[in-house]
């Protein structure tokens, strides 16, 4: 039997509100979450005993034992004979769902090639529910409340991770306040490009701020992207790879080329949200 494919895109949360503090320490949030089409594969085979290989351009640091998603995700399947390939071209730990979007993967390659089926994700990360749905959500409570957004335009895009680490407790622990407004109602028609940006430009992520105390860096990321003619920028998940979105993808690509020239050590890549 062929080898079993499956794609797992970048999770851009467009917008992220920190609403509350469960008493278990859980944060409930309040997110508008979109995929973008540049992402990791993984690649599913027949046994013997589960194992993991890690290639691509990011793979450098990424572990192949039983601490990566990956694994996790097909033992939580119940899957005990599978050679699993992951090719990794997103960046690690930089909020935009890597792990979670590939432990997604895993789940739907395993779900097509031997018939596997896991009701709850959530037991896996907060981000697992959404990355198995991997399309347009309003995300609510810890990420188990998910409501499909239909209708949000394409999204000319180009993500940015300087390559600083950004750990997620150390953002948390910076928030001003945990208990912050929700996001306005989702509009009924997003309209146009422009009319999407302006209701975005209302919204917040309000883990932007603390994360920038703990990697300064990210200001610099978000000024570069506006300095190239980003209508919005703004940082996705807890950091530190930011989002600029752009009237169309001429000047999404333009913008991706003069950051990759200028900023050489960073990851730069063009891309459409949706």
């Amino acid at each position: 039997m062929a080898r079993t494919e499956a794609f797992a895109p970048a999770k851009v949360n467009l917008a992220l509100h920190v609403t509350g503090r469960r008493a278990d320490g859980y944060h409930l949030l309040d997110s508008l979450v979109a995929f973008a089409d540049v992402g990791d594969r993984v690649f599913v085979d027949d046994g013997p005993g589960l194992s993991l290989t890690v290639s691509g351009p990011r793979a450098a640091g990424v572990p192949a034992g039983p601490e990566n998603l990956v694994l996790k995700a097909a033992v939580f399947a119940g899957v005990a004979d599978a050679a699993i390939s992951l090719e990794k071209h997103l960046p690690s730990a930089g909020g935009i769902g890597g792990g979670s979007s590939d432990a997604a993967a895993t789940l739907r390659a395993c779900a097509v090639r031997f018939g596997t089926q896991v009701p709850d994700t959530l037991p896996l990360g907060a981000d697992l529910p959404v990355c198995v749905l991997a399309r347009a959500c309003r995300m609510a409570g810890i990420g188990e409340i998910l409501t499909p957004v239909g209708g949000l335009p394409p999204l000319p895009a180009v993500l940015v991770n300087a390559g600083v680490d950004v750990p997620t407790g150390a953002v948390f622990s910076r928030l001003a306040s945990r208990h912050n407004a929700p996001m306005d109602p989702v509009p009924a028609d997003w309209g146009d490009v422009p009319a999407t940006v302006d209701w975005l430009g209302r919204q917040r992520n309000d883990l932007e701020a603390p994360a920038q105390e703990v990697a300064p860096v990210i200001g610099d990321v978000l000024a570069a992207l506006r300095g190239s003619g980003a209508l919005l920028a703004r940082m996705s998940g807890s950091g530190g790879t930011c989002f600029g979105v752009f009237s169309d993808e001429g000047q999404a690509a333009s913008c991706a080329a003069s950051l990759r020239e200028a900023h050489p050590g960073w990851w730069v890549a063009e891309t459409v949200l949706n």
